[in-house]
């Protein structure tokens, strides 16, 4: 039987490579639009981070998505993202690891 390769990709908050499941993807558009993308499929400049929500607190703080993304990160879209987060990490620990 063949081995299934795991997708990996890079934490932007703890600069590890982890299996791009475990990871939620943030994208900003053409337009500068910036966005939780669940999918994985937006199109746009895309950085992964992960779904621990003690971590989006320290990337709002030292502005790692700014730097990445490119563009200045307003404050409401970290609590967006932190509700995101909060709310997949509550059901990975209910229904475990889908």
């Amino acid at each position: 039987m063949k081995k299934r390769k795991i997708p990996m990709r890079k934490d932007l908050l703890t600069n590890t490579m982890q299996p791009k499941k475990e990871l939620v993807r943030v994208v900003i558009d053409k337009e500068k639009n910036i966005s939780v993308d669940p999918t994985g499929k937006k199109p746009g400049r895309g950085a992964y981070v992960s779904l621990d929500p003690s971590k989006i607190e320290e990337a709002k703080e030292k502005k790692v998505l700014d730097r990445s993304l490119g563009n200045k990160v307003p404050d409401e879209f970290y609590e967006e993202l932190y509700s995101y987060v909060d709310h997949q990490k509550a059901r990975k620990e209910l229904f475990g690891d889908k």
